[in-house]
């Protein structure tokens, strides 16, 4: 029974591209008002809310699509996490090799960005639904560092790793309104390790013709990144907020 079920799901993975009669490309961004809450810090039992301020973030991406069998689609996107922060310590703490005792003031600077690379395919590819399943490889460059408010020292920690993530996105047509509902995220939950990465809104056909297709968006981004060890980096934070962007498919 296993067996058959498997071989059902793959066999509709590797056949859904034919769905797909027109060869597009998509690119798109939009600006994302956030708020970050969380802790991090080099050792696990040692992670302090550093108060990161909430920020502005920018997002943007381009995908190619096509009607051949097999061969997955692709989507490269790009996303930004920065931010900084300032606290007096409520215990001592450690970062990039750096002691800090309790009662400081420090400052911290937080920047995160990832490149997603994926490949996907569309099961339902029609007016009324899209739906697309496939793997994400996630560029992870993170630069974070730590500093007395008053005195030389400073701690920083620098990591990186390409993470695999699951990648899902459905697209529901409101018939004769020009909207659309849409849903889309990547996740990975593995050891003491948990990411995902999600968005869902409504987007309207601003333009829509054999040329050039232009829709607006608006909607709502979450963004957890509880790390384990990534070179020495732990962390639990949340990156919640709106967002409203553009998508022009060509």
């Amino acid at each position: 029974m296993k067996k058959a079920l498997i071989a059902t799901i793959m066999a509709t993975l590797l056949s859904a591209n034919a769905q797909a009669d027109v060869v597009g490309v998509y690119i798109g961004g939009h600006v994302w008002d956030n708020e970050v809450k969380g802790v991090f810090g080099e050792k696990s039992d040692n992670l302090l809310d550093l108060g990161l301020e909430d920020q502005q973030q920018n997002s943007f991406y381009i995908a190619f699509e096509h009607p051949l069998p097999l061969i997955p689609n692709v989507k490269v996107a790009k996303t930004t996490l920065d931010t900084d922060g300032s606290t007096s310590l409520t215990s001592d703490f450690t970062f990039g090799g750096i002691d800090f005792s309790e009662g400081t003031a420090v400052k911290s600077d937080f920047k995160v960005n990832y490149i997603d690379y994926t490949l996907y395919y569309e099961l339902f590819d029609n007016d009324l639904i899209t739906f697309d399943f496939g793997v994400t490889a996630r560029d992870v460059d993170a630069v974070v560092n730590v500093n007395a408010a008053e005195g030389a020292l400073t701690g920083d920690v620098n990591a990186s790793a390409i993470i695999p993530m699951l990648y899902a996105s459905t697209i529901v047509g409101l018939p004769f309104t020009g909207f659309n509902v849409f849903a889309q995220g990547n996740f990975l939950s593995i050891d003491d390790s948990t990411l995902y990465d999600y968005q869902a809104g409504v987007s309207y056909e601003l333009v829509d013709n054999l040329a050039v297709d232009i829709n607006l968006t608006v909607g709502y981004r979450a963004v957890k990144l509880e790390l384990d060890d990534l070179d020495d980096l732990y962390a639990d934070l949340d990156f919640k907020g709106v967002f409203v962007g553009t998508e022009i498919h060509f």
